[in-house]
This record gives C-alpha cells, structure tokens and sequence, in this order.
C-alpha cells in the first residue's frame, strides 16, 4: 500500500478516466445517468447502503463504500444490487487505514460488463459549484405520517439529488475524513454512493447527513475542537462527504490490485 509521503501533487491530483469496458468514456452522458450506471446498493441482512464502482480487472469489480456500511452486518456477508437489478455476492477487500477513514472496498465478480465511475479531483471544488449526489434511501415517505422499507424496490428505490458546493473544510476535519460540504438532501441508507462534480467525476463518498439530533457533539472535530456557535450554524443544514482526494491518497493502488 503506497504512503502519500512518497506521491507528488501532480500524482495526486492527476485525473483518473476509467471506461465502460469498450473504451468508451462516460464524460459526454448526463450527471444522472452516469450516477444512476455506476451507483449500487449494498445489501446486508440487517440493512444496506450505497456504493459506486471504481475498478474493473477482469471480471473483478471494486466498489467504494464506507466503512460504517459495511459495520451494519457483523457477519461479513452483503450483496451488491447493480444497475440493471442483478445481485451479486460480494466480499470485503482490506485495505491499509490507520486514520479511521470512514470508507471500505467490496467486490463482485460478474462477466458483464458495467461502467466505471472517473475519479476527479476533490480539491478543485470551489464554493457553489454544483454538486450531484446518488444513492439508495431506505424508506421513501409516502406522506407525514407514512414512511415505505424500499429493500423490496430493486433498482426503483435510486434517488439522484443536485445542490451546490458550500464547505469544504482545509485546516480540519469532522471524524473519519468529512470535509466536504454541500446542499444536496442525502438520505438515511445514500451512505456510500458517489457525490459527483458537473462533469460526472467522483469527488467525494456520501455519508453524513443535515441535521442530525446530537447538535454540535457530532460536529466536534478530528482534534477534539468544537466549531463556533456561527460556525456550526453553516455546518448543520449541510450533507457532509469524504473528498475523494482522501481516498487516493489511502487506496488508490488497491484498484490495480
């Protein structure tokens, strides 16, 4: 597993195109239906998330997720619902994390072929910018006193959101490597899918949400230190991301392996 240490900027930051498997790049599609390709549901026995697929060797695809998606099934066992509604089993790839980062790897194997997401490059991302995040929720609301399990849906229960970029955090970190702040309503079980950039790049994992009951504890940063009152008031209303920069700089090789 290669250290940061020993990459330069220019590695770093590099664009990564990956393609459908016919050498055919994704870019010219719309956000949303490059989302909707390239986004999965991870399915486990008491529960599921979201997960984007980020390599292809072979018949072995990888699919980034976060960690905290995978915690849900102490058993280690989940199936990946693809694109076109077939479900594969998947197993857990290790991968070196010694900062806790909140993201995890799974494959699955199949002769198909399915588009691969284009890395992008997170730290471009500037204030406003329109952002785009996908995923599966758990529960669609059917009014304010009804709430439907979407386990069942299939590929029906994809949800597709836009907003804009308002906060990205550079001299800390929230826990487990959010940094990324941004509009788009992301839902309870959306943990895991791509936020996407207006070319259709990954540039962050979703897996924080607006609101949550805890108040300023859950905004507590990396270092122990708390925001300020005005400063937790903009952090609140937001749907927070691991920048995909941070996984790059964790991971990046593993999609070779």
């Amino acid at each position: 597993m290669g250290n940061i240490g020993h990459k330069t900027v220019e590695e770093v930051n590099k664009s990564i195109v990956y393609n459908d498997g016919n050498g055919q790049q994704k870019d010219n599609l719309p956000v949303a239906e490059i989302a909707r390709k390239i986004t999965v549901r991870i399915l486990a026995e008491s529960g599921s998330g979201s997960g984007v697929i980020v390599s292809r060797k072979g018949q072995t695809y990888t699919v980034l997720t976060c960690q905290h998606v995978l915690d849900i099934d102490k058993n280690g066992k989940y199936n990946v619902l693809s694109a076109d509604g077939k479900v594969y089993k998947a197993r857990f790839k290790v991968i070196s994390n010694p900062q806790n980062i909140d993201l995890a790897l799974v494959q699955f194997e199949s002769k198909i072929v399915y588009p691969v997401v284009t890395l992008g490059n997170s730290n471009l991302l500037a204030s406003d910018a329109p952002i785009f995040a996908a995923g599966f929720p758990n529960y669609h609301t059917v009014n304010k006193d009804e709430i439907e399990d979407t386990r069942e849906w299939g590929t029906k229960a994809f949800r597709f959101t836009d907003g804009k970029v308002s906060m990205v955090l550079k001299d800390k970190s929230l826990p487990n490597g959010y940094r990324l702040g941004y509009t788009n309503d992301v839902k309870v079980g959306m943990s895991g899918g791509p936020v996407l950039n207006g070319k259709g790049e990954l540039v962050g994992i979703n897996g924080r949400l607006k609101y949550p009951i805890q108040g300023i504890e859950v905004f507590t940063f990396a270092d122990g230190s708390k925001p300020s009152q005005e400063m937790f008031g903009k952090m609140e209303p937001l749907s927070w991301a691991i920048p995909i920069v941070i996984f790059r700089q964790l991971a990046e090789e593993s999609l070779q392996i």
